[in-house]
């Protein structure tokens, strides 16, 4: 039996309060690029998540979210994982948890290159292989599996937004991919 006393901030913000804290403080998010491996480890492809704008826009993107009040990064990142690919992506994190990149964006263009007219964020990147089926689920239209080559063609780029075809393009360097 438990008889903690309930926690009144359980980690979650209501609309109101997620607004107000994006326009005075940064928030911390984690973002993982799920990838194939070989049996060797290497990258043969690329998981890219397609959404729609609210303005009916296609854009790729990662999977992406919040680090919770009290949630480890490794929580962080299954959560997310979980929430974006389903529950049967199997992703595997390694031991040590040290990202490609820590990406900082900001709601106008910046030195950084990347841009989230909603905040300023700063988020913790990572390539993270997955072995098992993903199905992609909250606003995720669909989840294409391509090789780097393709991940990293002009035409795939240009669907990226806020500067994240730069974010994998570091993603795949950090594995040693166009060297």
């Amino acid at each position: 039996m438990n008889v903690r006393t309930p926690d009144p901030y359980p980690g979650w913000l209501s609309e109101e309060d997620l607004y107000e804290a994006r326009q005075r403080l940064p928030m911390v998010y984690v973002e993982a690029v799920p990838v194939r491996c070989d049996p060797l480890g290497y990258v043969t492809e690329v998981g890219l998540l397609l959404q729609a704008t609210p303005e009916g826009q296609m854009i790729r993107s990662f999977v992406s979210g919040r680090v919770m009040y009290r949630e480890t990064i490794r929580g962080a990142l299954l959560r997310n994982l979980e929430k974006d690919l389903g529950p049967m992506a199997l992703p595997q994190l390694p031991p040590t948890l040290v990202p490609f990149a820590v990406a900082e964006y900001f709601p106008s263009p910046s030195q950084s290159g990347l841009t989230d007219e909603r905040q300023h964020a700063v988020a913790l990147a990572y390539l993270i292989p997955v072995t098992g089926e993903c199905n992609p689920r909250q606003d995720a239209l669909e989840l294409s599996w391509l090789t780097p080559d393709e991940a990293l063609s002009p035409a795939i780029y240009a669907e990226f937004s806020g500067g994240r075809g730069d974010l994998l393009r570091q993603a795949l360097a950090s594995a040693g991919w166009g060297r």
